[in-house]
């Protein structure tokens, strides 16, 4: 690529993003949801624009990962629709990057670092399905189940409270930017398999750092979990809320630490994932990052509406904000 056309598609993304900057700066939602939609576009093109090309045979296993993605995009928009629950990529959270993951093992042979990757990622997957199944999110009737308590506040703010719109939120955001986003920060596992270089301290490192999150998310989903499961009996049972369990919102452990214990972790499975394709490739920076940099993007806006929810809910809310940091530890 020459430096010409570098600074040519520079140019053009600069000023996309000042364009974007001054678009419906009245409205905060609107502008969130844009731009994680328009950082969907920027960062992968941007990154693969500017890495090596794939070889022939890798960029065959990508078409394939693409039309299936697709196909569970479809499948997410079209349930969603005809049930009005709108959790049908939650459901497929957890699955999704397994398939994603054991389609490239298969792909290219079982290598040792696929398989290696491939176990990793089922091990974060089982433990997340186990979370979201005891929560209620899967029946016998796969298109009922849970729903994300956030889908029915977005329902009833304008615009999203139209019908149409929703639906094109739907479409866009829900299903089409989230299983967007689940394949890209799967994408290490592709980019790892370009080399057929030996395993090496860096995957061990990066497996290590994949469960030790893994375990963290465990740890804070299960704090929350008793907390949440207790305090429902105690309202059901007419007993008053005290002590803990007064402000409604567990404050203790892990989360005692961080506002968001559980995805603080889970984007440090994705971000450590990345790495396996570092000690594959050597290089430190390539265009599977975008996907753990999408993530981050992501958590920062989903965080941001589960907070104003929470401070509308519970008095100390905004307190705790004050003396627990959002992700990372000791950062107040």
């Amino acid at each position: 690529m020459s430096g010409r056309k570098n600074i040519k598609l520079t140019t053009i993304l600069y000023h996309a993003c000042l364009s974007f900057v001054s678009f419906e700066k009245n409205n905060e939602m609107i502008r969130t949801a844009l731009l994680l939609l328009f950082t969907l576009v920027v960062i992968p093109v941007f990154t693969y624009y500017f890495d090596d090309p794939l070889q022939p045979e890798i960029q065959s296993v990508l078409t394939g990962l693409f039309y299936i993605a697709g196909a569970i995009a479809v499948y997410c928009f079209v349930v969603g629709e005809l049930t009005k629950n709108y959790s049908q990529v939650d459901k497929l959270w957890s699955i999704s990057p397994l398939i994603y993951a054991w389609y490239i093992a298969h792909s290219v042979g079982y290598t040792e670092r696929s398989v290696l990757m491939a176990v990793v990622v089922s091990l974060w997957g089982a433990r997340l399905t186990y979370n979201f199944a005891r929560r209620g999110g899967y029946s016998w009737k796969f298109w009922t189940g849970e729903e994300d308590y956030r889908w029915p506040v977005l329902r009833e703010m304008a615009p999203l409270n139209r019908p149409w719109v929703f639906s094109l939120f739907n479409l866009l955001f829900i299903s089409g930017y989230q299983n967007a986003l689940i394949l890209l920060f799967t994408l290490p596992a592709l980019y790892a398999v370009q080399t057929n270089t030996p395993l090496n301290w860096l995957d061990y490192t990066a497996a290590f750092f994949v469960l030790f999150f893994v375990v963290i998310e465990f740890i804070a989903d299960q704090q929350q979990y008793d907390f949440q499961t207790e305090k429902h009996r105690r309202i059901k049972a007419g007993i008053p809320l005290e002590g803990k369990y007064e402000k409604g919102f567990v404050a203790e452990g892990l989360w005692s630490v961080v506002r968001h214990p559980n995805y603080m972790a889970e984007q440090s499975v994705w971000i450590s994932f990345y790495f396996f394709s570092v000690a594959a490739s050597g290089n430190w920076l390539n265009w599977s990052v975008s996907g753990a940099l999408l993530l981050v993007i992501l958590f920062k806006g989903s965080s941001d509406f589960s907070e104003n929810i929470s401070a509308g809910k519970y008095p100390d809310y905004k307190e705790y904000q004050q003396k627990v940091p959002r992700f990372i530890p000791f950062t107040k």
